[in-house]
């Protein structure tokens, strides 16, 4: 079974058991920082997040492997009328990543790690915009059912963002629901 038909699978149990699915909860808490603008989602889901930016003012444009998380994200954005763009596209292919410099407001990325992806993330976000993110971690007090390969080290996030391109406006590592939290915002280029 290829990444999109696992997805596919995994998805539809989902709307058929869990209904629509909500947004990320410190996504939420962060929302003193929503102005508006482009936004992009990367492995998107069912998109509860591009929903709930789309309510916050942003244009967003929504990227997963899964036709079926698309075509359902694509129904709830006709029948909300929202500004969400959904596509199909498989993030191992890169070259979506091309041609696209300071092109984004805000960027989000939950519970989807591919650590090739991070030096990307500063030349498509515009200057001052944010970046947030969320995935598993390995903790010792809450062990996941999630393979070690997409799971952070404690304190990844904070090392990988914490630079001259970056301020750290939250972070958080829960050792109890094994995850990290961060809202970054990118430093003004001088260049």
């Amino acid at each position: 079974m290829n990444s999109r038909q696992k997805w596919n699978q995994k998805y539809e149990s989902r709307l058929h058991d869990m209904g629509l699915p909500v947004p990320n909860p410190r996504l939420q808490q962060q929302s003193q920082y929503f102005t508006g603008g482009s936004a992009l989602d990367l492995a998107c889901g069912l998109g509860a997040n591009s929903i709930y930016l789309a309510q916050q003012n942003y244009e967003v444009k929504a990227i997963d492997v899964s036709d079926v998380a698309i075509e359902h994200l694509k129904q709830q954005s006709i029948h909300k009328s929202l500004n969400i763009h959904p596509s199909v596209k498989d993030l191992t292919d890169k070259s979506f990543f091309h041609n696209k410099e300071k092109v984004f407001d805000f960027v989000v990325i939950t519970y989807y790690l591919d650590r090739s992806i991070f030096s990307m993330i500063p030349s498509i976000i515009k200057d001052n915009g944010y970046f947030f993110m969320e995935t598993f971690f390995h903790s010792p007090l809450n062990q996941q059912n999630v393979a070690a390969q997409y799971k952070l080290h404690p304190g990844e996030l904070l090392s990988t963002f914490s630079n001259t391109n970056w301020h750290v406006l939250f972070y958080e590592e829960n050792e109890h629901e094994g995850r990290q939290t961060i809202l970054a915002r990118k430093k003004h280029s001088s260049f």
